[in-house]
């Protein structure tokens, strides 16, 4: 039997959840802790093309080093998916640790022999304390990363201080939000083995780095660039970088003196119509752009068509989620795209 592994600020943290369970923002939250306390994270969202209630995992990278690749294997998993259940447990490393919501009983075939096994009621304490159904799945998410700050000895005055960061301007949010964060890291004092093998130590190893995912980053570029105008339709996973898009506008595209925005966000009816009205604020003189992703530029094709014999310079971020079911299997499509962006080159 291997020795559980025991490391400090080297590790892999990954979580299983369902999507549209409100889990991303509760692990964003995880990973922004850790690096507040002055190590380096490196976060990636897992999850194929897909809708609500379909698998989605989230994989932190804690490296006091700095590297941001994908180590490979996994030393905590965070199991909150039934449906990748046997998958997940197999990703943990030997010696590694398996936490998951214990309110409904397992066998025994369903854990490892060579893993710790860490087991909370998550379920079973939101039930008691909520009512509402939509409170119960959300706050389950804060009340997990709650016991993960106990078990993993990350300064829960980080983790308050960035809920409210989080929720500042809906100030009738942090409380109950800190509220449920106390629940879960309160059980896990009184009832787990804190902290385990994996801990997170205050170090100075950030600088002057900050959390920032690619699409955030795509979008701030946009507003650096001089875009005023972005037109698209909701697509996973380019959405958030329209989204980021109206953050950053509402804080560096508003006239100082009239209060007056000096930008223009539409959601569309479709993607058609996305691109139509890039193309008609581009020919107007405006620098626009739309997002979207590998479906989204198969529906523009006949105004990205009218763009190119108008030579109308037109802008695209094109996201695409990765992975078996949507990464390898569709890379060449994928570069089918890449190249019809490119004027002048066969597609």
């Amino acid at each position: 039997m291997p020795q559980p592994i025991e490391r400090v600020n080297d590790f892999v943290v990954k979580f299983a959840n369902v999507n549209g369970s409100g889990s991303a923002s509760a692990n964003q939250l995880f990973a922004k802790s850790i690096l507040r306390m002055g190590v380096p994270v490196s976060p990636r969202n897992i999850f194929p093309s897909n809708i609500q209630g379909l698998p989605t995992w989230y994989e932190v990278r804690i490296c006091a080093a700095g590297y941001l690749g994908a180590r490979g294997g996994v030393d905590l998993m965070v199991a909150m998916n039934p449906q990748t259940w046997d998958k997940d447990v197999a990703g943990i490393e030997p010696g590694g640790y398996l936490f998951y919501d214990s309110t409904k009983p397992m066998p025994d075939s369903k854990f490892r022999k060579d893993i710790t096994v860490i087991g909370m009621p998550l379920t079973e304490i939101c039930n008691r304390e909520y009512s509402d159904p939509r409170q119960r799945q959300l706050f389950k998410n804060i009340i997990y990363v709650g016991a993960l700050s106990a078990l993993l000895d990350i300064d829960i005055a980080v983790v308050e201080k960035l809920i409210g960061d989080q929720f500042k301007g809906k100030d009738k949010l942090i409380a109950p939000n800190v509220k449920a964060l106390h629940m879960g890291r309160d059980y896990a004092l009184a009832h787990l083995a804190c902290p385990i093998g994996l801990r997170v130590k205050r170090a100075e190893a950030v600088g002057k780095r900050i959390f920032l995912e690619g699409n955030n980053a795509a979008a701030l570029g946009c507003v650096y660039g001089g875009a005023t105008v972005a037109a698209w339709y909701p697509i996973t996973p380019s959405s958030s970088v329209a989204e980021a898009f109206a953050r950053h506008c509402s804080r560096y595209r508003v006239d100082p003196e009239t209060r007056k925005n000096r930008f223009a966000i539409i959601q569309a009816e479709d993607e058609l119509a996305s691109i139509g009205m890039v193309i008609g604020a581009a020919w107007n003189g405006a620098r626009a752009f739309t997002a979207t992703s590998g479906p989204g530029i198969s529906l523009m094709q006949e105004f990205i068509g009218l763009a190119y014999f108008a030579e109308i310079v037109d802008r695209h971020a094109d996201a695409h989620a990765a992975g078996r079911r949507a990464g390898l299997r569709l890379c060449q499509p994928r570069r089918h795209q890449a190249r019809a962006a490119l004027p002048g080159r066969p597609a």
